[in-house]
């Protein structure tokens, strides 16, 4: 008997509740100018509801996250923290090579795909990665890049469960890169289930392990942590679909400046 796979499941289903919600969303009117222009400027219509929900994550977090981060931290030596870290990486290059083609970036496909050759064979299995010294550096794809370099328009902030900051494009994006996932559809029982949980808690672990330093300053030095981490995720991805949008090669690879020069 196969297990479904927990993560794949909610997200159609919250984002259709979500989208339900903001069509419900009404801004204030025109002959309140100055909350108008506020209300377009945040676009943030599901605001109270959202701050509801960061409230419930930000509980969550301090007594089931962010305790396991620090126990990582403090358990697990920072050598071996990056090879999990390189390793995660790694097994998510299907997804980044899906996006990178997806994405009209026959390069970034490229080094998609060169790294993942060299990291999972050179690298033992993406524990090592050195495929960034050999001039194949990581970065950042995922659908919701992908939607946006369509064109598709990102919608009204969100604060979502378990999935924090985003907005409808890239809560959706999510669900299509875990449908993407190769791993997703692979074998069947409980190993590969269990499998599948520790691959995406260790993830979470990791990524929350990286971010203590920036989360704690937020929320010990932000008047208002909220607003401060909508600002910081909408600069964040911003920068990133930007990055994507006019990525160009460099003019030459690292390892090519040790090539002699042709006679």
């Amino acid at each position: 008997m196969r297990l479904p796979r927990p993560a794949l499941l909610p997200v159609p289903a919250l984002l259709a509740l979500v989208l339900a919600l903001v069509a419900c969303a009404t801004p204030p009117p025109a002959s309140d100018p100055a909350a108008l222009a506020e209300f377009r400027q945040t676009n943030d219509p599901l605001e109270p509801a959202n701050r509801i929900f960061y409230a419930i994550n930000d509980a969550l977090d301090g007594v089931v996250l962010h305790p396991l981060a620090v126990g990582y931290l403090n358990a697990v030596p920072g050598a071996v923290r990056d090879k999990v870290h390189n390793a995660l990486g790694n097994l998510n290059s299907p997804v980044l090579l899906a996006n990178d083609m997806m994405q009209g970036s026959p390069r970034r496909a490229g080094d998609t795909f060169m790294r993942f050759v060299i990291n999972s064979t050179l690298g033992i299995g993406g524990f090592f990665d050195p495929a960034t010294s050999l001039g194949y550096p990581r970065h950042d794809s995922d659908f919701g890049m992908t939607m946006a370099l369509w064109g598709v328009p990102e919608g009204p902030f969100l604060y979502l469960p378990v999935l924090g900051p985003t907005d409808p494009r890239d809560a959706s994006g999510y669900g299509i890169d875990i449908a993407l996932d190769p791993f997703t559809w692979f074998g069947n029982g409980f190993l590969v289930s269990d499998l599948y949980i520790v691959r995406y808690g260790l993830t979470a672990v990791d990524v929350r392990s990286g971010l203590i330093p920036d989360l704690d300053k937020v929320k010990e030095q932000a008047l208002d942590p909220y607003a401060t981490f909508r600002s910081l995720y909408r600069q964040y991805r911003k920068a990133q679909i930007e990055k994507a949008r006019t990525d160009t090669p460099p003019p030459t690879q690292p390892w090519s400046a040790a090539a002699p020069a042709a006679q």
